[in-house]
This record gives structure tokens, C-alpha cells and sequence, in this order.
């Protein structure tokens, strides 16, 4: 199958530090490469990718002097458009910047919605493009536009298995991962793991967005001395920060769509304490692979009992639900139901083609 994924520019793919989109991006067009699909990836010029790279920015944006950042993100649409009879499906991972021409195309096409959607505005935005095929990556995500979308289907995230191994939770400290902002709840963390009498690290990137909510209310809090601001890390730096951690504090204060830290946690059999927000109860089996809590009391009280928890457990629900093979096969399972029929038998004819050369 020919296969075009549409990434955002604001990060390369995959990112070099923070990043969830742009890394999943990553992880399936890995995967799709490697079961043999011919799948060309638009994405920023520092992305590193065995698929086709078809980039009009050197880097990501979010690393260089970039103050528009729509001009560059029309240009790729642009070209994509200008290619799209070259594909037989077009994956965006883009928002909804697209929807205006990829109704036109008469292309197979599909958006997967990454980012959250209970902002009042997407209201009368996807109320105007109810036909546009849609992917969420949860199923709370799905709650917050309550309107009769063209919803394909649910695809969760995966990692690739041997991406992250097992670790033992030695570290004598629990972790939190991923940006210092209002949602995410740091200041919670914080407060469970100095009533827990236990050390926190602290693994995060400050947006510019995020500065004044870290100084007025994040700052302060760093300096007491159960707390290490260790900054942002990469994926390198993850399986050991993660799999010496007793456990992975993800307190959120919003209605997170996935959370791809906590299947990093869980690949590493670092268990999860979690807020039950957003997609929570979808990811975390309360009791297996770590505990869902209303407060910090009940957060406490989880760290108490979070050691009865078997790592290999953790690491084992990881491998059976959220691995990259398992989304991808999920996708694919999409992109054939969107392609006509008689296109499927002319794939299919492809297919074997190949196989008899190889």
C-alpha cells in the first residue's frame, strides 16, 4: 500500500526531547516501512525516517527562529495535496488545518485527532465538516464534541517492545514526566510524594506559554529538598529514568486524550498513579498496572501499597495492548475499509506481485 502520513512541523519525527504526536507519527510510519508498505512521511528536514521524507523546513519549528508558523504548515499541505493522486490513502496527524481541500480531493483520506477537544470553539468548526473521517485515540476524547462526527474508529497508541525493558523501581523516588503547565498538575505531584516522605524527579519541559504558571506557582515548590528538576530528557534518557522509579505520578487536571507517558511507564513496569481524568481509566487497569485516584490522600495511600504491584505485570498488559504492532494493525484495518473496493483487488494484486519477486 502507498501510504502518505502528514506530520505537524513543530517537532521532527521523531522529536528530539518532549514530543507525543510527532513520536507516534514515528513508531507507525516505522512499522508500516518494515511490513513491506511504501509510505512517504511529510514532516520537518531534521526528521530521521526510513520512509520517503518530503520536508520544505530544515528543522522543527519549534527549534528554530520561526515567528509564522502557518506559512510553512500551508506549504506542506499544499504539497501534499499537489501528490495525493500518488498515494492510496493520506494519513494527516495535523488537526484540522487540511479539512477545507481533503474533502475535494477524492482521495481515501483520514485525520487522526491527537490534542484535546473540549474547547467550545472546535464546536462549530467540526459541526461544519461532520463528513471528514475521523480517528480518536481514546474514547473519552470522542465526549467533548457530542455531535454526529464520521468517527472511524479508536486507535490507541503503541510503542515499539523493545523499545523500553523492565526495570526494578530501585531508585527510591517516583517520577514525573512531561511539561510543567496547569493541566498536568506538577504542584500535585509534588505534594503526594512529600506526604508519601519520598523523593520526586521531575523530567519536564517549560513551554514559553507555561513560564508564568511555573514561576507563580511552580518555582517555589521546586527548592523544597524532596524535589530534583532534572529538565527535559530525551528517549534515551527515559527507560532508566522511568524503570528506577517506584512509580510514575500523573496527577492531571484536565481531560488528557491519551497520555503516552503512562504506556512509557508501563513498557519500563513502572506502575502508574493516576488521576481519573480523560483517558485514565482506558489505559491504567486500576490494581495491575497501577492505581486511580480522586485525590492526593488516595495518592498517598497508593504509594503505600504501590510495591504489591508485579513489574512484570505492568510490562506484560503494556505488550499485550498498547505495542506498535497492534496500532498499526489497527490502522491498516482502517485505511482498507476507506479504500474502494476495486482499489482493495488492485492492492491485493500488488501485493502478490511483490511477494513473487522477493
Amino acid at each position: 500500500m502507498k501510504i502518505a502520513q502528514i506530520s505537524p512541523l513543530y517537532e521532527s519525527v521523531p522529536p528530539k526531547l518532549y514530543g507525543g504526536t510527532e513520536r507516534v507519527v514515528s513508531f507507525l510510519t516505522e512499522e508500516l516501512v518494515r511490513q513491506g508498505h511504501e509510505v512517504t512521511l511529510f514532516a520537518s528536514g531534521d526528521s530521521v525516517t526510513s520512509a520517503n521524507l518530503v520536508s520544505h523546513t530544515p528543522q522543527a519549528l519549534r527549534l528554530g527562529k520561526v515567528k509564522e508558523f502557518h506559512s510553512y504548515n500551508l506549504i506542506q499541505l499544499e504539497e501534499v495535496i499537489d501528490r495525493a493522486n500518488e498515494f492510496d490513502v493520506l494519513h494527516f496527524h495535523t488537526d484540522f488545518y487540511h479539512f477545507p481541500l481533503s474533502k475535494r480531493i477524492g482521495k481515501a483520506h483520514l485525520t487522526t485527532l491527537h490534542g484535546r477537544l473540549d474547547i467550545p470553539d472546535l464546536v462549530p468548526l467540526y459541526r461544519k465538516f461532520t463528513d471528514q473521517p475521523l480517528v480518536s485515540i481514546s474514547d473519552n476524547q470522542r465526549v467533548h464534541l457530542p455531535l454526529n462526527l464520521n468517527w472511524l474508529g479508536t486507535v490507541y497508541h503503541g510503542l515499539p517492545v523493545d523499545l523500553f525493558t523492565k526495570g526494578e523501581g530501585k531508585g527510591d523516588y517516583v517520577a514525573f514526566l512531561g511539561r510543567i503547565s496547569p493541566e498536568k498538575r506538577p504542584d500535585r505531584a509534588i505534594e503526594i510524594a512529600r506526604q508519601a516522605g519520598l523523593r520526586l524527579k521531575v523530567a519536564a519541559k517549560i513551554d514559553e506559554v507555561d513560564q508564568a504558571y511555573y514561576k507563580k506557582s511552580i518555582q517555589k515548590l521546586m527548592k523544597q529538598p524532596h524535589v530534583e528538576f532534572v529538565g527535559e530528557i530525551g528517549e534515551g534518557e527515559k527507560n532508566s529514568f522511568l524503570g528506577n522509579a517506584k512509580a510514575l505520578l500523573f496527577p492531571i487536571d484536565w481531560p488528557e486524550p491519551f497520555g503516552m507517558v503512562m504506556i512509557e511507564a508501563m513498557a519500563c513496569g513502572t506502575p502508574v498513579i493516576a488521576y481519573h481524568n480523560g483517558s485514565v481509566p482506558e489505559i491504567i487497569d486500576n490494581g495491575q498496572s497501577g492505581f486511580i485516584v480522586n485525590s492526593i490522600e488516595e495518592a498517598v495511600k497508593a504509594l503505600e501499597k504501590v510495591e504489591l504491584l508485579d513489574r512484570g505485570r505492568v510490562r506484560q498488559l503494556f505488550e499485550e495492548r498498547f505495542s506498535v504492532s497492534s496500532m498499526t494493525e489497527n490502522y491498516l484495518r482502517l485505511y482498507q475499509n476507506l479504500i474502494p473496493k476495486g482499489k482493495e483487488l488492485t492492492l491485493l494484486n500488488r501485493n502478490i506481485a511483490q511477494m513473487k519477486i522477493n
